[in-house]
């Protein structure tokens, strides 16, 4: 329990330190670490050294998942988190060779345990869950904002509709 508080809390800390850029910081500064003051948004409250415990997300991603079995079933492709900073899902690629015919499933970051690397390797998801579960899980689906619809007007090309049978334009 207390392995995926710290996870939790590490990935949150990561996240929300780039949504510090973003906006304004209520906390005072340290000593260690001056507060800027920018136009318009407060005080910059910035962060001098990452902890043992925090974990970026560049290095996150590519970690691997391991199943109850402690077999390698996936690995983290993508981290999905709301606009405070918080960490909802680790989207989960699996299946597949060499990311081909792979599929994603996205799991609460509570789901995982954390797996101390060992002889210098680096720690690892562990989840209670076998591979044949994820391949049958829901696949996760990717946010595509709507496209623009078109209408029967011309296009920026200048070629807009022209009744069947008359020649193109330039061309009579």
């Amino acid at each position: 329990m207390i392995k995926k508080l710290m996870l939790s809390t590490a990935l949150s800390a990561v996240v929300a330190t780039a949504a510090l850029a973003q906006s304004p910081s209520t906390q005072g500064s340290s000593a260690s670490a001056p507060a800027v003051q920018t136009q318009g948004s407060g005080k910059a409250s910035f962060i001098p050294s990452q902890k043992p415990d925090q974990w970026l997300a560049s290095k996150f991603k590519g970690t691997d998942v391991l199943g109850a079995d402690n077999q390698k079933i996936g690995d983290v492709s993508d981290i999905l988190f709301d606009k405070s900073g918080k960490v909802e899902a680790f989207v989960i690629s699996v299946g597949g060779f060499l990311g081909v015919g792979s599929k994603e499933v996205a799991l609460a970051p509570s789901s995982f345990d954390v797996v101390p690397g060992q002889n210098g390797s680096a720690d690892k998801l562990k989840l209670a869950a076998t591979k044949d579960e994820l391949q049958k899980a829901q696949t996760f689906a990717r946010y595509e904002p709507p496209r623009p619809s078109t209408t029967g007007s011309a296009s920026p090309m200048g070629g807009g509709m022209r009744p069947s049978g008359s020649p193109p334009a330039g061309r009579q």
